[in-house]
């Protein structure tokens, strides 16, 4: 693969080791930690130990940070901070794939939002249908926890906020932003987390596979998403990352034995088909308007 071609698919590789990672690391903490520290605890490890490894890692006090910067990386790391935890709280009753594709409408809504084109109310629907297929009074009168879709919910809205401040602080570098970011959210969810599990959070098997957590399933998926922001409009991003969902309820199946339904599955592929589709038209929407704004060269 030549450098120029490596370069033009980097955001993708980048989002799909994202998810892939987040899967393994989401998986394995619902397995272990969620009966140790419950889901509260589960995300003050995890996201405070990541602030850890990324602080020690880009020593982001190196870079100088304005007041308008401080703040977007403050924003960004509060939705973070409330994404995770709201998402962790939702799987404590919801099969992980569905919880995400849940989720997933808060980006879906963000590069609809970012478009407002004709077709996208194609998109939506479509989108709509996968929801209403998953939601507790849906077409498949299935039985989700309310609690749980509640969660799920919230977790959408915060990803939305993660991704819109995300992509303001994307000037800076992904080192500093994420490790910062990490550390707001470290301070979201850590005092969270010790009301709920107390001293339980110290014990070294918690500590130690919460270290292993932290960096398969924050620190390396939120780096490599920072670098994908770099290089992508909001709107694009939210369109790629939905693999999430799908790649998610293929993980569950071997990692924690969640079987899905053929209506679930129905509904994970119409999100997906949603984004996937309104990704496809975005794209020619933009080649479309360069092509009008790129000025004409003759040579010769």
């Amino acid at each position: 693969m030549t450098a120029s071609r490596l370069q033009r698919f980097f955001p993708f590789l980048a989002v799909l080791g994202s998810v892939t990672a987040l899967g393994l690391g989401t998986s394995w903490a619902k397995q272990v930690l969620f009966p140790a520290v419950g889901a509260q605890g589960t995300t003050a490890v995890r996201v405070g130990l990541s602030a850890v490894l990324m602080l020690l890692l880009w020593r982001p006090w190196r870079w100088r940070l304005s007041r308008a910067d401080a703040k977007a990386v403050a924003l960004y790391g509060a939705a973070l901070g409330a994404m995770n935890l709201m998402f962790y709280m939702s799987i404590q009753t919801l099969p992980f794939g569905l919880a995400v594709a849940i989720e997933f409408a808060g980006p879906l809504a963000v590069a609809i939002w970012s478009s407002r084109r004709a077709v996208d109310f194609v998109w939506v629907a479509l989108a709509m249908v996968g929801l209403g297929l998953l939601l507790p009074l849906g077409l498949s009168g299935s039985t989700l926890d309310p609690v749980g879709v509640m969660y799920s919910v919230g977790a959408a809205v915060f990803w939305a906020l993660y991704i819109i401040y995300g992509k303001r602080a994307g000037h800076l570098h992904a080192g500093q932003s994420v490790s910062l970011g990490l550390l707001v959210a470290a301070m979201v969810v850590v005092p969270v987390g010790v009301a709920h599990a107390g001293a339980a959070l110290l014990s070294p098997s918690v500590l130690l596979v919460g270290l292993g957590v932290a960096a398969i399933s924050s620190a390396i998926p939120i780096s490599l998403e920072m670098m994908a922001l770099k290089r992508l409009p909001k709107e694009a991003f939210g369109i790629m990352i939905s693999m999430e969902p799908a790649v998610a309820a293929l993980l569950a199946l071997p990692l924690l034995g969640e079987q899905l339904s053929a209506i679930q599955w129905l509904a994970i592929g119409c999100i997906v088909a949603a984004s996937m589709g309104s990704a496809m038209t975005a794209g020619r929407s933009k080649a479309a308007h360069l092509a009008r704004s790129e000025p004409v060269t003759v040579s010769g």
